[in-house]
């Protein structure tokens, strides 16, 4: 007897969700480190638990290749992540330039999903 498992993580679709959040929080707090709670990041992930532990990192790893063209070519949109377990948030620390780009109407360049491992 075998039982598959039906649900399959979504990473992309996450990744997507996290990435048009930094861009909606963007105009009103132009940082370039944001903090998110875990509880948000929960909301924000339509309440899957997994997507906001133990799935968490390979979310981050898709979002980290989201890009916006600049001067300087093109620059990745998260320069670094940290996921505080203690403290259960999520810092972003952003790129200032891909900021100001998106901030002027520029848009993502998004990864490539059939390159993805």
């Amino acid at each position: 007897m075998s039982l598959d498992i039906s649900h399959k993580p979504n990473y992309f679709m996450f990744a997507q969700l996290l990435v048009r959040f930094i861009e909606s929080h963007l105009p009103v707090h132009p940082n370039t480190q944001l903090k998110i709670p875990f509880d948000q990041l929960q909301h924000l992930f339509q309440n899957d638990l997994a997507a906001t532990s133990i799935n968490l990192e390979g979310i981050l790893n898709i979002t980290n290749e989201y890009k916006v063209e600049t001067l300087s070519g093109d620059q990745k949109l998260i320069e670094f992540y940290q996921i505080d377990h203690e403290q259960l948030n999520l810092t972003l620390d952003l790129n200032a330039q891909a900021i100001s780009e998106l901030l002027q109407g520029k848009p993502l360049i998004i990864p490539d999903a059939t390159l993805q491992e």
